[in-house]
């Protein structure tokens, strides 16, 4: 189940809070994760438990963490139905995924993070 809330979203920090400071997404992502107020974020739920995230701030993706990739795949792809998602700058540990997924990337000089895109032509 995905699901959509921001930070005044009731149950948001019973959902979220243990991604904030988490040194295993930090770790894996090269990115820390904040929960500022004008975020959405898409949550994948499995079985009540949050396993994958996406934040989006003005149609920007700002934070993106899975412990699956198959439930980051489900969820990029939900995501992209519902938003059409500007350039963004987003952890390049899953590139892969943002290819599988459909979007149009390029790596720039950025060490730990890719350019992102909807795969929009023209």
């Amino acid at each position: 189940m995905i699901v959509k809330m921001d930070n005044k979203s009731k149950d948001f920090y019973n959902i979220m809070g243990k991604f904030f400071g988490s040194r295993i997404v930090e770790n894996k992502t090269n990115d820390r994760i904040y929960d500022d107020n004008n975020k959405s974020w898409y949550i994948y739920m499995d079985n009540n438990n949050p396993v994958a995230f996406v934040s989006i701030a003005n149609g920007v993706i700002k934070n993106i963490y899975s412990v699956k990739d198959n439930f980051l795949i489900e969820l990029l792809k939900y995501v992209s139905k519902k938003e059409t998602i500007k350039d963004s700058i987003v952890t390049a540990v899953y590139s892969d995924i943002y290819d599988v997924c459909g979007f149009t990337s390029s790596k720039d000089n950025f060490k730990n993070f890719i350019r992102i895109r909807s795969g929009i032509s023209g």
